[in-house]
């Protein structure tokens, strides 16, 4: 294990800045569902549901996930890159967020819920992020 490049109170702030939510990514899902004309119909964060959706359409009885590429595993260049330091942590932690994400999901679907799942990677092209969440919340 490499030693950490940054003081204790760089690493802190370092890490005081990562974000739980208003990220970028989902700042982008949002824009895109005000586009399609669904501004209206959801709410943030729903706490009262299984892994806490970042936008829950109760009307329509779907819930839709915004998740980082490389904090919840994804088979992307930025999930798939491993960290070099505290290697056998990260990938334990990834591994634990991979199964939790996968429980909510059971949890939702036996609820009578749909779910989406929006990668990090997919907010960065609009037109394909607004066709994907159009056709899921028009379903």
């Amino acid at each position: 294990m490499r030693a950490d490049i940054f003081d204790s109170d760089k690493r802190s702030a370092i890490m005081r800045a990562v974000k739980s939510r208003d990220t970028s990514p989902e700042l982008a899902v949002r824009a895109a569902v005000r586009g399609l004309g669904y501004g209206r119909r959801y709410r943030l964060n729903g706490a009262q549901l299984p892994g806490k959706p970042d936008l829950v359409f109760t009307s329509l009885g779907k819930v839709v996930f915004v998740h980082g590429c490389f904090w919840h595993g994804h088979d992307c260049k930025r999930g798939a890159r491993q960290p070099k330091d505290n290697a056998s942590y990260w990938r334990a932690k990834i591994a634990r967020n991979r199964a939790r994400d996968a429980a909510s999901l059971i949890a939702l679907r036996a609820d009578g819920w749909s779910a989406l799942v929006v990668w990090e990677c997919e907010t960065r092209d609009n037109s394909a992020l607004s066709r994907k969440l159009g056709a899921f919340l028009a379903d």
